[in-house]
């Protein structure tokens, strides 16, 4: 399963439409600001799975703000990272990771891309602004790669 994650769009599309269509991914995931960024891309891609939070500058929406989906039998924790207050540090985003058991924790939020994994085998991925990079998952007979490229 080929996963493309994106964040911080901020009403640039180009990029995310990019590369998509350069990788033609199984599922797509945006992590907000904004969330009708990824909402286009369900009019443009109507088949392809898109899951979605908002970001902090989403106002005001009844959306929940952090999501928990499993992907290839992988525990995805996401949510935009302003809840856990990601600017600061990553301590409360892996907390609750690791409270629910996730495999993978994707936020976005500082525009800063960010791929690691801890010493636990928890996958961390910010995938920075979407003007800049994005996030590639791919999950193949149980195992996890994540990266972050240059958006085409």
């Amino acid at each position: 399963m080929k996963i493309l994650v994106f964040s911080d769009s901020h009403r640039s599309r180009a990029g995310m439409l990019n590369a998509i269509d350069a990788h033609a991914p199984d599922q797509v995931i945006h992590l907000g600001d904004l969330q009708e960024d990824a909402e286009e891309l369900t009019y443009v891609y109507p088949r392809l799975p898109v899951c979605m939070v908002p970001g902090n500058c989403d106002g005001w929406t009844m959306d929940p703000l952090k999501k928990q989906i499993t992907l290839a039998g992988k525990k995805v924790l996401l949510s935009h990272g302003h809840l856990w207050g990601v600017k600061k540090g990553y301590e409360a985003a892996v907390a609750d990771a690791r409270s629910v058991g996730a495999d993978i924790l994707l936020f976005g939020h500082t525009h800063k891309s960010l791929c690691q994994q801890l010493e636990d085998g928890l996958w961390m991925l910010n995938p920075g602004a979407s003007r800049a990079s994005f996030g590639l998952i791919v999950i193949e007979d149980g195992t996890i790669q994540c990266s972050v490229l240059p958006t085409p």
